[in-house]
């Protein structure tokens, strides 16, 4: 993917760049995070609401862009499967949410683990 094709999917709104994730996730069937050298995941607390979130993208390209100018952070892939039988459960009992796929603008769609994982499923069935 050229530097331009990134810049314009990470240009585009939370709807759009939530409805790619979920086309590509459908595609590759994996799920992206960043990790530190420790191998803990990247959690975001929101300022506005004190919400914890686990940022997600469709590919480690954008989690690599994501994570530029962090020397500690990098790519970790996850297929939907562990996703669905590990993590989904494991985000729902330590009450994070999902941050679906932040754009250049630091905007994120924000959804329950719960409800990616059957938006993920919906998708799935409909291919």
């Amino acid at each position: 993917m050229t530097d331009e094709q990134l810049t314009s999917v990470l240009e585009m709104s939370g709807e759009e760049r939530y409805d790619y994730f979920l086309s590509q996730v459908m595609e590759e069937r994996e799920i992206w995070i960043l990790v530190n050298g420790d191998s803990r995941f990247l959690t975001i607390m929101s300022e506005d609401d004190g919400l914890a979130h686990l940022p997600v993208w469709p590919s480690s390209e954008f989690a690599v862009a994501y994570a530029k100018g962090s020397d500690d952070l990098s790519p970790k892939s996850i297929s939907l499967p562990d996703f669905f039988k590990k993590w989904v459960p494991g985000l729902s009992k330590d009450g994070l949410q999902v941050g679906v796929f932040p754009g250049l603008d630091k905007t994120v769609w924000i959804t329950e683990a719960d409800e990616l994982k059957k938006d993920v499923q919906d998708e799935l069935s409909s291919f």
